[in-house]
């Protein structure tokens, strides 16, 4: 037999008082094992990649209880880690029993994205399903689905129940070798912070630290999750949680180089809703994703996060149109909310030629709905659409920023859009938020489907991370769960760290998801020295994807720049047909393709403070002449000259201290 996916399936059933063995080496679909009630089975299931390269083992333990091994060219990625959970009606973490294994299928997807890095995509890997039952014969099922970049792993309740049931605790782990290093973003404790607007996935990354000294300190850390084991890089993350489950995030075990899952904080909560997962049967939990590749570019080019997500919902979304915003809050806060200021971004967009701008907190205070609709008006007579900002908050945080309460329930939100649409409103940003439990999780998705039937796309900010909703409701086109631009002006400390900061989101954060990061300032804080040099911060659009690119600087800061930056900050695409990782390590360089049309965009950041040499090598791009711009004599000059290279020898650049470049290549 040679079905997709089993290279080698074995299953030992060792029966008590029988001495019956059996050893397949296929994988029948359907085939029930002979276990004898009295017996508990110790198995092996391994499924592989398309590819070959890459298998996931499970097995079940003489203690009956459930683990799983990764492994690459047949080297150990991922050590036995447990697999398992409890519900408040029963326990599927220990007296397992396999009960049969389905019947291996190559899995195929084909779809298109507005927005990202990747407009086409495919996807293929070998899904087999292992079933199982508790001492309770209560049914669990552990699905995995195995493609040449990654293993993906879901629990599945089959049986059918109207009553609700609960999950009280996950045991599923993640285990490394000894010597894995981590580039992992602690979360904090929710209700914490500003205005008890905690968590929302802004913290500093924690960068090639060792597992074992994470700090005890922290109750938990977030998704995505990089870590460097032997010559392999694992990313940890998870995608599609429908209504009936939370946000997990990863807890350490203490001097261990292991995590489980944890659940959200029952504060993690709307009002009078749930925080911990659940629902009536049957039920399936969020995909885990594990990408896995001995290089860099199997982690940068992944789509896991999409391939993994629900397709999108019925309906018609040609409204939504990807494009860069003006913003006026980066740069003048509150007090910039006013008809006057936001006419005057309205006119900045439109010489920029971007199709949006935004007004953000206050609005309904500080300019009036009336005097809203006008502005929409004049904007449109521009060729320019209005996003307007919105305060997600019931009592979950004690934000004064307004509107407010405009969107809590499904009665007043349906007003609300009505109304908006009616004055020719485009989009919403919608802002602090109650992190991750379970009906938090249903109120996102609630805005956006319902802002999909009035035809607002939707930025989430104060948020958690998208887990590929951007698939499922394609009016999504970014959310925030970054430690974005806004921070550097809140402090020098933030400054300083933002350019390694900078240069680690690709590897972690922008991997699967849209990114609000509001990049690109020119412009000098009187109150903060900025650390990135000017080119650095041109090159950041081109490096980080978000359905709607809402740059920070202002017209003046803008008009200050060379014609030929002006003129790339005009053309920088939101939405990229292919994307390939160049160069690059977390924190200290990245360097990446991305092409829209027949133009490739390469960038780079240097996230060091010192200068750098290196050869850009582009095998994959037969034109050897561009364009590049980058840093001139000072860190606030530019220059621009057209370049050319072999494709053996590449092409040979020196990077200044938090320095960048973009180059670009007609092919």
């Amino acid at each position: 037999m040679n079905w997709p996916g089993l290279q080698l399936i074995s299953i030992r059933s060792m029966l008590r008082n029988v001495g019956i063995a059996l050893l397949y080496s296929g994988c029948l679909s359907g085939i029930f094992l002979p276990v004898s009630l009295m017996a508990q089975p110790a198995g092996q299931v391994e499924v592989v990649s398309p590819d070959k390269q890459l298998s996931v083992e499970f097995s079940l333990s003489s203690q009956a209880r459930a683990s799983y091994t990764i492994r690459h060219n047949h080297t150990v990625v991922m050590p036995s880690s447990d697999l398992g959970l409890v519900r408040d009606d029963g326990d599927f973490s220990t007296h397992l029993q396999m009960i049969a294994i389905s019947k291996p299928v190559l899995v195929t997807d084909s779809y298109r994205m507005q927005h990202g890095k990747q407009r086409q995509v495919t996807y293929q890997a070998n899904r087999c399903v292992v079933h199982l039952a508790n001492r309770s014969g209560q049914k669990l099922d552990v699905e995995f689905q195995v493609s040449n970049d990654g293993v993906a792993f879901r629990y599945y309740f089959p049986e059918r129940s109207a009553d609700r049931k609960a999950i009280t605790q996950e045991t599923t782990s993640f285990t490394f070798q000894e010597g894995t290093k981590s580039w992992i973003q602690p979360c904090p404790d929710p209700k914490s912070g500003w205005n008890q607007t905690q968590p929302s996935y802004e913290e500093n990354y924690r960068q090639n630290s060792l597992l074992t000294t994470l700090p005890d300190s922290m109750s938990s850390w977030v998704y995505p999750a990089l870590f460097r084991s032997g010559t392999y890089w694992v990313l940890l993350s998870e995608t599609a949680p429908d209504r009936n489950y939370c946000g997990t995030r990863l807890k350490h075990i203490p001097q261990k180089n292991a995590f489980t899952v944890a659940l959200a904080d029952p504060r993690e909560t709307i009002t009078g809703g749930a925080a911990r997962p659940e629902s009536t049967l049957p039920w399936a939990t969020p995909w885990r994703i594990i990408t896995v590749g001995n290089h860099l570019g199997t982690i940068v080019e992944s789509t896991l996060g999409t391939d993994l997500a629900r397709p999108a919902i019925a309906g018609d979304f040609s409204f939504v149109k990807p494009g860069r915003s003006a913003w006026s809050w980066a740069m003048f806060g509150d007090d910039s909310t006013v008809y006057s200021a936001s006419r005057t971004f309205i006119d900045y967009a439109a010489r920029m030629g971007w199709e949006y701008s935004l007004i953000d907190a206050n609005w309904d205070r500080q300019i009036g709905y009336e005097k809203l609709a006008e502005l929409a008006a004049y904007a449109r007579a521009k060729g320019v659409s209005l996003l307007v900002w919105y305060n997600s908050a019931g009592d979950w945080n004690t934000v004064p920023h307004t509107p407010k309460d405009k969107l809590i329930t499904t009665t007043v939100r349906n007003l609300e859009f009505a109304r908006l649409r009616d004055m020719g409103i485009k989009g919403i940003k919608v802002d602090f938020f109650g992190a991750d439990g379970q009906s938090m999780m249903a109120y996102y998705q609630d805005i956006a489907e319902d802002a999909a039937r009035y035809g607002l796309l939707v930025n989430f900010h104060g948020c958690t991370l998208p887990r590929g909703w951007q698939r499922t409701y394609p009016n999504l086109l970014t959310m925030e769960a970054v430690r974005g631009y806004e921070n550097v002006t809140f402090a020098q400390e933030n400054a300083d760290k933002q350019p390694t900061h900078c240069a680690v989101l690709p590897f972690t954060r922008n991997v699967f998801d849209p990114m609000d990061y509001t990049p690109v300032v020119f412009s000098e804080d009187p109150d903060i020295k900025r650390r990135t040099t000017n080119a650095f911060e041109l090159a950041l659009p081109y490096l980080f994807t978000s359905g709607i690119q809402h740059f920070s600087e202002v017209g003046v800061g803008m008009a200050s720049v060379p014609e030929y930056v002006q003129q790339l900050m005009r053309e920088v695409p939101v939405a990229w047909d292919e994307s390939r990782f160049v160069d690059g390590y977390p924190g200290k360089l990245v360097v990446i393709a991305r092409r829209a049309g027949n133009v490739w965009y390469i960038a780079g950041i240097n996230g060091e403070a010192v200068d750098k040499s290196l050869t850009v090598s582009l095998p994959f791009i037969k034109n050897t002449t561009g364009n590049i711009v980058t840093d001139g004599s000072t860190n606030r000059d530019f220059t621009s000259r057209p370049v050319n290279w072999t494709t053996a020898g590449g092409l040979p650049l020196t990077l200044k201290a938090n320095g960048g470049f973009v180059l670009i290549i007609k092919s």
